[in-house]
């Protein structure tokens, strides 16, 4: 929710400190970079020392930024500000991904799709506080949000203190908790994780498409109103909350690559279309676009935990920060290119990238394996 707030007040930056697209490019690319560079990193160390209380002290970094940007007096102390949530969101993670996966009891699609569907909840609430919070009252008012991160800090000392306990009752019974061994060769392990990273790329270059230009491109093509585009990029990232839930459990049920299959090569249609459509129609498949594109990263982060056994912090922490890391530098790019071509066309040169979802046939069907 706090990191969905710095997206949703780009109107109000863009305005108040007369910021070009490429500058609002920027912002998104400092926070995706500072989110994502750390992850990987921590997950390797959290793999061989797991650190329960990691939680709270990357919500403490969250907390310092929210009160910064709420303050900040020139671009550069903007992106201060969103670097601060960014390292937060780095810390969070790979610990916070390991922890759903060990409360899953086996139905580890589920968990982390309850998992990710929070964070998404979270971020469809974001244009809606911005409209009805920041926008009236100005940005300081997102300090208030500072309180949300501090009742965080105490949730998530209670939830280190329960993760500190089960890593005790976990060492006294490694047997009944070791990961099941796939006999796959490394040559299609390291194949598989590299189709799993185009798709990465595939789905969140055009999400921050979306959740980073949209409120424009319905003000620049429709000629809404900040606060009735803010209104449609809420049902948008609703949407994509509501996606990512579904992904884990259908997962789990059927397989995940039928999963990714269709979430990444199904919105192709629909992503075509949408450049052409009206207003009705835009709001229409937007909506469709984040149901279904949503479902496949859930799919793909368990499916990658079990390509590789034993690291569950590494791999959550290499795709959440692959995650970040392609959005910011995606929304830098396509801020270059809303500047130099307008905003409209983004849209359309983006409307190809699901065609990305052929490669998902390289993929090997480990369910079989795995049971």
């Amino acid at each position: 929710m706090m990191q969905s707030v710095i997206p949703a007040i780009y109107p109000i930056l863009k305005t108040s400190y007369s910021l070009s697209f490429g500058q609002i490019g920027l912002i998104t690319l400092t926070f995706q970079l500072t989110a994502s560079i750390l992850q990987p990193v921590v997950g390797l160390y959290t793999d061989a020392r797991p650190t329960p209380y990691s939680l709270a002290m990357g919500m403490g970094f969250t907390f310092c930024g929210v009160l910064l940007l709420s303050v900040a007096p020139s671009f550069p102390m903007i992106l201060a500000a969103v670097a601060f949530t960014g390292i937060g969101s780095s810390v969070f993670h790979p610990e916070s991904s390991r922890i759903a996966r060990m409360a899953s009891g086996g139905r580890h699609g589920l968990a982390q799709s309850l998992f990710q569907v929070g964070g998404n909840t979270g971020s469809s609430l974001g244009p809606l506080l911005a409209a009805f919070v920041v926008l009236p009252r100005g940005q300081r008012s997102i300090a208030w949000f500072s309180a949300a991160a501090l009742l965080a800090i105490l949730i998530l000392s209670r939830v280190g203190a329960w993760y500190r306990r089960h890593l005790a009752e976990r060492a006294k019974s490694r047997a009944a908790s070791a990961e099941p061994v796939l006999r796959l060769s490394a040559r299609k392990v390291k194949l598989s994780l590299a189709v799993l990273v185009a798709l990465i790329f595939s789905k969140y270059i055009y999400l921050v498409s979306l959740s980073s230009y949209y409120t424009f491109y319905l003000m620049k093509r429709f000629h809404l109103s900040v606060g009735s585009a803010q209104i449609h990029l809420f049902l948008f990232l609703g949407a994509v909350a509501a996606g990512t839930f579904f992904g884990g459990p259908i997962g789990d049920r059927i397989g995940r690559r039928y999963v990714i299959w269709c979430s990444i090569l199904g919105v192709l249609p629909f992503t075509l279309a949408l450049p052409h459509a009206n207003l009705f129609w835009t709001g229409i498949l937007t909506v469709i676009i984040g149901l279904i594109l949503a479902s496949a990263f859930s799919a793909i982060l368990v499916y990658a935990q079990e390509l590789v056994p034993g690291r569950v912090g590494m791999i959550s922490g290499l795709f959440f920060g692959l995650a970040f890391g392609v959005a910011g530098i995606g929304a830098a790019l396509l801020g270059r290119m809303a500047d130099a071509f307008g905003i409209e066309f983004v849209y359309r040169v983006c409307a190809f990238l699901p065609a990305i979802g052929f490669l998902t046939a390289f993929l090997p069907n480990i369910e079989p394996r795995r049971l």
